[in-house]
């Protein structure tokens, strides 16, 4: 996860909006985790594998977006290829000072 930008939202006290990209190996993933925010994905290279507790998964590639709400549960988060890099863009509009991640079950 890199940062690439934070700003406070002064129409929404106590929220902030949060931009990060995400690199997934070839054959990488994450752990299950969820935001406490609003997450919208864009991916812009490669494919990968979404899927929220409860839905189903879904195959994404550059281009196309996703979304996780402030209660949902990321199960599935990797790369759908064995063989390319995947790269997406996340903005997370979430609590001021939130973690932008945090580990679930």
């Amino acid at each position: 996860m890199t940062p690439l930008m934070s700003k406070d939202l002064p129409d929404n006290p106590g929220k902030e909006a949060l931009m990060i990209t995400v690199e997934h190996a070839p054959g990488g993933s994450s752990a299950v985790h969820r935001h406490n925010a609003h997450a919208f994905v864009y991916v812009l290279e490669g494919s990968v594998v979404m899927q929220l507790k409860g839905g189903q998964p879904v195959t994404l590639t550059a281009g196309q977006s996703f979304y996780e709400g402030p209660d949902d549960i990321h199960v599935v988060d990797r790369n759908a290829s064995s063989t390319q890099p995947a790269k997406f863009l996340v903005l997370l509009i979430k609590d001021k000072g939130a973690q932008a991640l945090v580990p679930a079950q």
